[in-house]
């Protein structure tokens, strides 16, 4: 039985005070969410702050990003997965496709920072999705799979018990297009098909797979009734506490 995760990605959003204030008001609201498991992603200036105040909660913490060398040294700008979990992260989503569109990532890197965030304990959080010209072109199934198969490239079934898989349609995100609750089941029977194939049945089915994507209190318990959709990486509805709160308790 896969238990569901909500996690909150905040991206370049909230300043440290505005970050605790929305934890303190998100706390109490899904305090009794025994359903799912609950992950916000603050920006890496409020990761500190936000973890002190849910230590003891039943909400964790996960980075945005990671850099892929795992020794401290000359990298400026960077931070590595020791300084996320020394942050108090158990979490961190890797290859997001703002990354990847903005900042020229690639199926190779997300593949480095994977094993970078193992080295540390975190539990990544992958990303994989085709944009609209993609998919209008009938390419998403090639697209995912090889973000899947380059991305994943030389890691193991046990590896895969320890990370998190999030189908994010580019074209769905921030946009207010949601892909419908039969066309992201689609990708996501595809994704863990293709993971049974790469890695066992078994392993297939075990793992978690988020939809990202414009998710709102709205359409959230539907795309929840789909069978391989199990939990949500959400976006702009996670940085309101009570929207986000209406997201965790969507069996409500």
């Amino acid at each position: 039985m896969r238990k569901p995760i909500i996690a909150g990605n905040w991206k370049m959003y909230k300043l440290v005070r505005e970050a605790v204030d929305t934890v303190l008001e998100l706390k109490p609201l899904v305090a009794n969410a025994n359903h799912c498991e609950i992950i916000v992603a603050p920006p890496f200036t409020a990761l500190k702050a936000v973890a002190d105040r849910l230590e003891g909660s039943n909400i964790r913490v996960a980075g945005q990003d990671v850099c892929e060398e795992v020794e401290f040294g000359a990298r400026t700008g960077e931070v590595n997965a020791a300084m996320l979990r020394d942050a108090g992260c158990s979490h961190v989503i890797i290859g997001h496709s703002e990354r990847r569109q903005f900042y020229g990532e690639t199926d190779q890197r997300v593949n480095q920072k994977i094993r970078a965030a193992f080295s540390a304990g975190l539990l990544p959080i992958v990303c994989v999705g085709e944009t609209l010209q993609e998919r209008e072109a009938g390419q998403e199934h090639t697209v995912v799979r090889t973000q899947l198969g380059e991305g994943l490239s030389g890691l193991t079934a046990t590896d895969l018990s320890r990370m998190i898989i999030a189908y994010e349609p580019v074209w769905a995100i921030g946009t207010g297009r949601t892909a419908t609750p039969e066309v992201a089941q689609a990708m996501h029977a595809f994704i863990r098909q293709f993971l049974s194939g790469r890695f066992s049945q078994a392993a297939a089915e075990g793992v978690r797979i988020l939809y990202g994507g414009s998710v709102k209190p709205g359409n959230i318990k539907e795309l929840m009734n789909e069978a391989d959709i199990d939990g949500a990486l959400v976006g702009g509805a996670s940085l309101d506490a009570s929207s986000f709160a209406q997201i965790v308790q969507y069996i409500g």
